[in-house]
C-alpha cells in the first residue's frame, strides 16, 4: 500500500479523497493555485504545494508542475479526481515515466473512452446498444447539415473530447444545426483542445442512467448498480440518486452486463461510470443506448457509497496499489435510497446567471468531515452528507465550477431521501452570492419529482418561465403568519424592555396584520392574535412550537394539530430563516424567500400599500447577463434585425451564451468590440425601432 499520495486537484474532491486516504493511514499532498491558497483542502492535507496562478491552464492542468509536486513531496501515486487531467492520458504516461503511480485506469481505456467516435465504435463491437448516429470526421458546417437530415432531428451535436455539458447542442431543425456546429466546435477546442465533433439521435423523453464500474487489475470487473442523472440544465447534471425509481432489476442486470463487457473488452480497471440514455416512453426498459464512459471517479459517486456502503475512493487507491477486489457480484446490494444535489453559486431568479463571489456567510446543515471515521460515514450524519470545499469569507472563483457543496441525504425510502433533502436545504445558510437552494427545494417537491416520472427536459418544461420560487401552500402561509406573530411579539417585547429603562409603562402588542407577498397581486393578508392562552390566525388557532430570542436569523418550527397531546408527533417540521426588512421580515423556507409586512392591527389601517418600483424599459439596450468574454458580434451598426436574431455570443463558465433580439429593430451604437471581457448588466449595444 502507498505510504503517501498526491491529489491533483482542488475543492471538495480534494477534501473528499484526503478524507479517506487519512482513515486508510495515508499521508497526502495537495497541490494549490494563488486563487487556493487558503483553500479547506489545503489546511487539510498533510503537505501542500504551490503550484501556479489562479487560472487552471497556469496550474492545475501542468502535467510537468504536478509532477515536480510528487518528487519535492515523495508522494508514489497520484489521485485525479474529476476534471483537470483525470482523464488526459498523457498525464498518466508521464506519470510512468517517473515510476509514479496513477490511481485510476489504464492509459489505453482513457484514451479508447476518451474519444467518443472511438468509444462508439469499441461499444458496439463489444455488444453494447449504441444510439444511431454519425459516427466518423465531419468536415464543416454543410456535411453537419447532410448528417443531421439523414439522421432526422431533433440530433445532438457533442464536442468528441467534451464532457460537463460544454460542447453540446442540440438542434431541432437544419437552421439549428448551421447556428450551433461552430459554436459546438469552438467550445470543444476552448474547454477539451479538440474541436472534433459527432452527430447523434436525440431520444425523446430520454432519462439518464448511469452504471457505477469497478474492476481490478487482475481481471475482475462488476458493477455497483446504477444512478439516475435526468434532472440537468444545459446537460449539467442537478439532481443525483441511486437507485433509479425508473430501473427494474431485469433491466439493472442487462445494463450492468453489458457495461462490464465494454469493461473488460478494453481492460478497465479502477472507478468508472458508463452513461446510458433509456427511452422512457419504453416501459419494457429494453431501450437503453451507450452514450459514453467517464474513466474517473463522478461528481455524484456518494449517493451510489451510500446504497451500497463501498467507499469508491479507498478502492480505487487499493486497486492502483495491486490488491484484488474483496467483493463480488454477488456481495453487492441495494439499501435504502440516496438523493445528491449540487449547490452551486448561481441565481435561479435570474435565468441561472453565474453568481461567483465572497461567501459572507457559510453555514451548511451539518458539519463537513464531521463523520470521519465512522462506520456510516459514506451516509454522513443523520443521514445528511456534506461535500464541500469552501469556508465562510472565502471566495467561490471565476476561474473554476460554481460548486459550493454537494447536499447527500440517504433514507430507508425514496421520499424519506427527498424529505431529508428539503430539510437539510432549508438549514442551509449562504449569503454573500446567489445560490440555488431555493430551486433544488423546489425539485424536491415537485409532484413530477416525488412521482418518478422524470426525463432530461424535466427542468425546461417544468419551469419554461424561468424560476420565481416553490409556490406557497395555504399551510404554510398560515405558519409564516403565525411565526411572524411570535416574531413581531418578542421584537416588540425586547423594545418595550429597552424603552421601560427611560420611565413609563409600555405594552408588548399581541396583534398583528401580516402581509405575505411583496406585490398587492398574489400576496395574502392575515390577521394574527397572541394572547395568554393561544395563537392564532385569521380567527383558526394555530399550535406551533419554536424558541426565538430577538436577533436570532434562524428557527425551527413545529406545527401540531390543535387536539393533539402532549406526546403527539408534529405534523410538519420547518426551519426558517429569518432577515429583518424595513416593515417586517423576509422569511426563507420551502424553497422560497417570502416578504412579510407585519403591523400592529390597531394602525394597519393606517399604512399605504408598499411602493413598488418600476423596472426600466431595457428593450432599447442589448445588456450582458453574465460576466464573461464577448467572443462574436453578429450585427453592425445600422443594421435590420428580426426577433429571434443573434446579436451576440458571450462565453461564461467555458459555455457560450447566444444573446438575441427580442423584437424587430435597428442596431444603434455599440459599445463593445469582440474580444472584450464584459460585467454584468454592461450595455453591449443600443437597439431603436425599426421604421
Amino acid at each position: 500500500m502507498f505510504s503517501k499520495i498526491l491529489i491533483a486537484n482542488r475543492g471538495e474532491i480534494a477534501c473528499r479523497v484526503i478524507k479517506t486516504a487519512r482513515r486508510m493511514g495515508i499521508q497526502t499532498v495537495a497541490v494549490y493555485s494563488d486563487a487556493d491558497a487558503r483553500a479547506p483542502f489545503v489546511r487539510m492535507a498533510d503537505e501542500a504545494v504551490h503550484i501556479g496562478p489562479a487560472p487552471a491552464a497556469e496550474s492545475y492542468l501542468i502535467a510537468d508542475k504536478i509532477i515536480e509536486a510528487c518528487k519535492q513531496t515523495g508522494a508514489e501515486a497520484v489521485h485525479p479526481g474529476y476534471g483537470f487531467v483525470s482523464e488526459r492520458a498523457s498525464f498518466v504516461e508521464a506519470l510512468e515515466a517517473e515510476d509514479i503511480a496513477f490511481i485510476g485506469p489504464p492509459v489505453n481505456a482513457i484514451a479508447a473512452m476518451g474519444d467518443k467516435i472511438e468509444s462508439k465504435k469499441l461499444a458496439k463491437e463489444a455488444g453494447v446498444n449504441v444510439v444511431p448516429g454519425f459516427v466518423g470526421e465531419i468536415r464543416d458546417t454543410e456535411h453537419a447539415v447532410e448528417i443531421s437530415n439523414d439522421i432526422g432531428y431533433p440530433v445532438m451535436m457533442k464536442a468528441s473530447a467534451g464532457g460537463g455539458g460544454k460542447g453540446m447542442r442540440l438542434a431541432y431543425s437544419e437552421k439549428d444545426v448551421r447556428e450551433g456546429f461552430e459554436a459546438t466546435k469552438r467550445e470543444g477546442l476552448n474547454s477539451f483542445g479538440d474541436d472534433r465533433v459527432f452527430i447523434e439521435k436525440f431520444i425523446e423523453n430520454p432519462r439518464h442512467i448511469e452504471i457505477q464500474i469497478l474492476g481490478d487489475k487482475h481481471g475482475n470487473v462488476i458493477y455497483l448498480n446504477e444512478r439516475e442523472c435526468s434532472i440537468q440544465r444545459r446537460h449539467q447534471k442537478v439532481v443525483e440518486e441511486a437507485p433509479s425509481p425508473f430501473v427494474t432489476p431485469k433491466m439493472r442486470k442487462a445494463m450492468g452486463e453489458q457495461c462490464v463487457a465494454l469493461s473488460k473488452a478494453v481492460g478497465y480497471y479502477s472507478a468508472g461510470t458508463v452513461e446510458l440514455i433509456v427511452s422512457g416512453a419504453d416501459k419494457t426498459g429494453e431501450s437503453f443506448y451507450f452514450l459514453e464512459m467517464n474513466t474517473r471517479l463522478q461528481v455524484e459517486h456518494p449517493v451510489t457509497e451510500a446504497i451500497t456502503g463501498v467507499d469508491l475512493v479507498e478502492q480505487m487507491i487499493r486497486i492502483a496499489a495491486g490488491e484484488k477486489l474483496a467483493m463480488t457480484q454477488e456481495d453487492v446490494k441495494i439499501d435504502g435510497w440516496a438523493i445528491e444535489n449540487r449547490v452551486y453559486a448561481e441565481d435561479p431568479y435570474r435565468g441561472f446567471l453565474p453568481s461567483t463571489g465572497r461567501l459572507v456567510r457559510y453555514r451548511p446543515p451539518v458539519e463537513p468531515w464531521a463523520d470521519d471515521g465512522a462506520e456510516d460515514g459514506r451516509r454522513g450524519v443523520d443521514g445528511i452528507r456534506i461535500d464541500d470545499g469552501v469556508y465562510e469569507g472565502g471566495e467561490v472563483s471565476i476561474f473554476y465550477d460554481p460548486m459550493i457543496a454537494k447536499l447527500i441525504t440517504w433514507g430507508e425510502t425514496r421520499d424519506e431521501a427527498a424529505d431529508l433533502q428539503i430539510a437539510a436545504l432549508d438549514a442551509f445558510r449562504i449569503e454573500g452570492l446567489g445560490h440555488n437552494v431555493d430551486f433544488l427545494s423546489a425539485i424536491m417537491q415537485h409532484p413530477r419529482f416525488r412521482s418518478g416520472e422524470l426525463t432530461t427536459g424535466f427542468i425546461a418544461e417544468e419551469y419554461p418561465e424561468g424560476f420565481e420560487g416553490a409556490p406557497a401552500n395555504e399551510r404554510l402561509r398560515g405558519v409564516l403568519a403565525a411565526v411572524g406573530g411570535v416574531v413581531a411579539t418578542a421584537d416588540a417585547d425586547r423594545a418595550r424592555r429597552i424603552d421601560q429603562q427611560l420611565g413609563g409603562e409600555f405594552y408588548a402588542p399581541g396583534d398583528w396584520t401580516i402581509r405575505i407577498g411583496e406585490r398587492e397581486e398574489g400576496s395574502t393578508t392575515h390577521e394574527v392574535v397572541l394572547d395568554e392562552d393561544a395563537l392564532t390566525v385569521d380567527g383558526e388557532q394555530v399550535t406551533i412550537e419554536m424558541q426565538y430570542a430577538p436577533g436570532e436569523t434562524m428557527v425551527d418550527v413545529a406545527l401540531y394539530d390543535n387536539d393533539a397531546g402532549e406526546e403527539a408527533e408534529p405534523l410538519e417540521l420547518y426551519t426558517i430563516q429569518l432577515k429583518p426588512t424595513r416593515t417586517g421580515y423576509a422569511m426563507t423556507t420551502r424553497g422560497a424567500t417570502h416578504q412579510l409586512r407585519i403591523l400592529q392591527t390597531r394602525i394597519a389601517h393606517l399604512a399605504s400599500h408598499m411602493i413598488e418600483k418600476t423596472p426600466p424599459d431595457l428593450s432599447e439596450m442589448l445588456i450582458c447577463p453574465m460576466p464573461g468574454l464577448l467572443v462574436k458580434l453578429h450585427v453592425a451598426e445600422g443594421e435590420e434585425v428580426q426577433p429571434g436574431q443573434p446579436l451576440a455570443t458571450v462565453e461564461a463558465m467555458k459555455m457560450e451564451n447566444i444573446l438575441r433580439a427580442e423584437k424587430q429593430a435597428v442596431v444603434g451604437k455599440i459599445n463593445v468590440s469582440e474580444g472584450a471581457s464584459l460585467i454584468v448588466d454592461e450595455v453591449i449595444l443600443t437597439l431603436s425601432n425599426a421604421t
